[in-house]
């Protein structure tokens, strides 16, 4: 179900769902960019994307298809792997940096959960509940190892240089072949068996 439709029959709902996805976003892509100036690349910095405004990461199409469809995305931080100081290392801790911003995330949330239960407003769980969930959704989707996801980028730091090209030859064609699997229903299983291997390790975790 798209946003659109959910903001139309339940505005209350569609607060509890917007805000933490869209921040949920943010903090992904913003891990992305620190990381890279870390490492060496300040591509991000320079263009503006080290921040927390919404405006300076929704991509036009992607908000439109989040709210039509309920399937979108961000604009992608830019990162030069080139400049980074180690280029295969980099690769790894940069593509790994938005899913563990996220796991991070859905961590804090499910401890405050804990920790203030019950909660002083009636509003307060559920927003601790959707925040959790969209980040470890977010994280579980990001780990599928097909581009332009970061799991791809993940396994190409570790992996042969045969398999690197193929993947970047997959690149420019990544996004329909997501869309594509997302449509059949292949990648759902992936990402509901990635969910539960976040949650599990967060619930051991938690006191």
């Amino acid at each position: 179900m798209g946003l659109l439709n959910l903001l139309l029959t339940d505005p209350l709902s569609f607060v509890l769902i917007a805000i933490p996805l869209l921040y949920a976003i943010i903090f992904h892509e913003l891990a992305h960019g620190w990381v890279a100036l870390r490492m060496g690349d300040p591509t991000a910095k320079l263009l503006g994307r080290l921040s927390l405004n919404p405006l300076k990461h929704l991509d036009p199409v992607g908000t439109l298809m989040l709210f039509i469809f309920g399937f979108g995305w961000a604009k992608p931080v830019p990162v030069n792997f080139n400049l980074l100081h180690d280029r295969k290392k980099g690769m790894i801790a940069v593509s790994s940096a938005g899913i563990i911003a996220n796991m991070l995330l859905a961590f804090t949330a499910l401890f405050l959960d804990r920790l203030i239960s019950p909660p002083p407003s009636s509003l307060l769980a559920p927003l601790l509940f959707y925040f959790a969930k969209i980040n470890i959704i977010l994280a579980a989707f990001n780990l599928i190892p097909i581009p332009p996801l970061d799991g791809s980028k993940i396994l190409m730091g570790f992996a042969s240089p045969a398999i690197q090209n193929t993947l970047f030859r997959l690149e420019r064609y990544g996004f329909f072949i997501v869309i594509a699997l997302l449509y059949l229903g292949v990648l759902d299983p992936i990402t509901r068996f990635f969910q539960w291997i976040i949650l599990s390790f967060i619930n051991l975790l938690l006191p």
